[in-house]
């Protein structure tokens, strides 16, 4: 059921840190629709995608086409879960682009994972399988050095989300 006031949930958290495990849950909420970065990345880039810097290409291909799927969403009042990564000043500028154009709410989720523990399970995951993406620990150790919380000066309404040992 729409809301005359959506909600816009961001999530912010290195690889292995949970956040899309936390998207799935958010996504339960009524009238609430998840979008995944990897779900779409995957079909459409996939075969594309053999480094880092190909992923940092073909994922801005992709915010530039979602761009006005989401905003048309959070318009129509649904509330709209961002399984993408809020990791960097410049994805979240795309991010609070979303928000000022539609005017919706918002919360920034951010998943306090230490290092080892994202390690651990992004071995557990690719071992699995069931991933559409096997990110090795190099590329985690690559892009964790490009990780930048969100500041106060930002202004995003901040949910931290702290490991519990």
């Amino acid at each position: 059921m729409p809301s005359p006031n959506p909600m816009l949930h961001m999530v912010c958290g290195k690889i292995g840190a949970g956040k899309s495990t936390l998207c799935a849950r958010l996504a339960k909420a009524e009238g609430t629709v998840r979008l995944s970065e990897d779900d779409w990345l995957a079909p459409l880039f996939g075969d594309q995608m053999r480094t880092g810097a190909d992923y940092v290409h073909f994922a801005a291909k992709l915010r530039d086409a979602m761009t006005p799927h989401i905003q048309a969403l959070l318009r129509e009042g649904l509330s709209v879960v961002l399984d993408f990564p809020a990791n960097t000043v410049e994805q979240r500028e795309w991010m609070r682009d979303l928000l000022e154009a539609t005017g919706a709410d918002h919360q920034m989720h951010v998943l306090d994972v230490p290092d080892e523990i994202c390690l651990a399970r992004l071995r557990e995951r690719n071992a699995r399988g069931d991933h559409p993406f096997a990110p090795s620990e190099d590329m985690f150790h690559r892009f964790a050095r490009n990780f930048a919380p969100p500041t106060e000066a930002e202004g995003f309404t901040v949910i931290v989300h702290r490991h519990e040992a």
